[in-house]
Order: structure tokens, then C-alpha cells, then sequence
């Protein structure tokens, strides 16, 4: 990978003959606020799909293609994209490669329980830290790209009010889980920061990252939990294997209790394009649905 990325280094904006911004983003999640900051004045291209893991991700040929002809580099950082470290440093070196999460103050983010140093990077189930990383977005593309600066800038504002308003609809659908039924059950601890947010408390059966995995002491103590807090439901994630939270689940059973999955909940990716769950605020406003649906009955 290193020796492609340095043979193959070359003026990409060259290459690019509509006049277009060329981005490349790890995840579809930026990806797809790249698109609404960028609009008309940017191509944008998502290494990762529906149901890939960033944890687990490695690059392939294609990918490292991908990234050198890229005028700019969008990832999430904060260890989320932990195999493509390594690329994203050295490509670093040649051009624009910004993680979204640098500007978020760090006294803001979670510690992450699987690494020392680290804090946990799954950023976008905030909605209030998601508009900081468009922020940089927005910044980073308007520095890239001055000729069409004022569009950025107008793009940015209209989609943070949506996002604004976004947040404003979770909180609401929030709160109507009677808040001793806001405990949220997941394949991984990904949602730390919406259980912060907006007032769950969140057990995952892995930890931070997937690369941990869970062994028959972590679901029988998770099971024991459920059983003692009667917890009418939990959830499978559309990037996690479903193994485990029926492992779980029968794991429950066996204790006289019966909890429900409750449902698929986007986690480290979006769903497929060209549907509402292919964009952020369509898997946000599914999640929380999805939750509240679930727990409230």
C-alpha cells in the first residue's frame, strides 16, 4: 500500500475534467454530508457501503486508487478507521486528508473503554456533535475549493438547520419512553453518545470497537442484567453480526424472562442508497423510531 501510494501520487485535481471537487470519504456517513455541503461543486465517492464495519476495514487496491486521485480526504478519526490508519497518515503527506471529529473540543467526547489515550468514535449518534464535524466539512471544502466558497457555505447553513431540527425530533421521540424503560441493549457499545444525549443508558455486548470479541462470561452477565431489569427488548445492528444478541436473547430465555429483538438499528454504516436509511437523517429518524417503538410498548 505505501509503495502504491507514493508511485501512484499525482496531480489528482488534474484528473478531474468536470471541474468538480473530487472527494473521497471513508464512511457514508460523511459521505453523505459531504454531498450536502458540496452540492453541484463536488463528486463524492464512500469507500465503505451498507453493512461494512469501520472497525474492521481493510483497503483494497481499488481503495488506495480511489484515495491518491482524491482532492480531498474526508475520515472519521478518533480510532475509528483503525486498519486504514497507516494509509490515511502517509497519504497525509501529499494532500488534504482531514478527519471530521478535529474540531470537536475534546472535552466533549467519551473516553473509549477499549483504548488508553482514545475516546470513543462513534460521534454521529449526537446529532449535536455530527453538525461540529459538517462544520469542518464545511470548512475544509471552502478552503479547498475558495472559487465556490460562498455555495459551502450556504449548503452548510441549510443543512445544519435540518440537522438542527433533527435533534430537536429525537429528544422529542425520546421522551416518550417512560424513563425507567430507557435502557438500550446493542451488539456493540456504539451508542454512548446518543445514550448521553438523549437520556438512555446504553449496554453493548462488545465493546467500543467490534474488533473485541464477546466471550460466554460477557453474555451471561448482559443476560443477568435483562433478567433482573426486565427489559422488554433488544437490538441487532445491521453492521454485527446477529449471533450474539440471540446468544443473548436464549441466554435471557433460560433465566424465565423473555426479551424481544426489538428491531435492526444502523450502527457503523447506512443503509442502501437511494433509500431514507441512505442518509444520515434517514437512519437517525430510524433508529429512534425503531427504539422508541420497541421500548415503549
Amino acid at each position: 500500500m505505501t509503495l502504491l501510494l507514493v508511485a501512484c501520487g499525482g496531480d489528482a485535481a488534474a484528473e478531474q475534467a468536470d471541474g468538480r471537487l473530487n472527494v473521497v470519504t471513508t464512511t457514508a456517513h460523511i459521505g453523505d454530508a459531504v454531498r450536502n455541503v458540496g452540492g453541484d461543486y463536488v463528486r463524492v465517492d464512500s469507500l465503505m457501503g451498507p453493512g461494512a464495519d469501520p472497525h474492521l476495514y481493510l483497503a483494497s487496491i481499488g481503495d488506495v486508487d480511489q484515495l491518491r486521485r482524491a482532492d480531498v480526504v474526508f475520515y472519521n478519526g478518533l480510532f475509528l478507521e483503525a486498519q486504514l490508519e497507516d494509509v490515511l497518515e502517509q497519504l497525509a503527506e501529499h494532500k488534504t486528508v482531514v478527519p471530521v471529529s478535529a474540531g470537536i473540543d475534546p472535552a466533549t467526547l467519551l473516553p473509549s473503554a477499549n483504548y488508553a489515550d482514545e475516546f470513543d468514535p462513534h460521534i454521529w449518534f449526537d446529532v449535536t456533535l455530527w453538525m461540529q464535524a459538517v462544520e469542518q466539512v464545511r470548512d475544509t471544502l471552502m478552503a479547498a475549493d475558495p472559487a465556490n466558497a460562498a455555495a459551502y457555505e450556504a449548503n452548510a447553513a441549510a443543512y445544519l438547520a435540518e440537522l438542527a431540527e433533527l435533534h430537536a425530533y429525537v429528544a422529542e421521540q425520546a421522551a416518550r419512553v417512560p424513563p425507567a424503560q430507557r435502557v438500550l441493549v446493542t451488539a456493540h457499545d456504539a451508542f454512548s453518545y446518543f445514550g448521553r444525549a438523549y437520556g438512555f443508558e446504553v449496554r453493548g455486548l462488545q465493546g467500543i470497537s467490534t474488533a473485541s470479541e464477546a466471550g460466554t462470561a460477557d453474555v451471561q452477565q448482559l443476560a443477568n442484567f435483562i433478567a433482573e431489569r426486565q427489559i422488554p427488548a433488544i437490538f441487532i445492528e445491521s453492521s454485527v453480526p446477529v449471533r450474539n444478541v440471540e446468544a443473548v436473547q436464549a441466554a435471557v430465555r433460560a433465566r424465565g424472562f423473555d426479551v424481544v429483538i426489538g428491531g435492526q438499528l444502523f450502527s457503523d454504516a447506512l443503509g442502501d442508497t437511494g433509500t431514507p436509511e441512505g442518509t444520515y437523517i434517514g437512519v437517525v429518524r430510524y433508529n429512534i423510531d425503531t427504539i422508541v417503538g420497541a421500548l415503549s410498548n
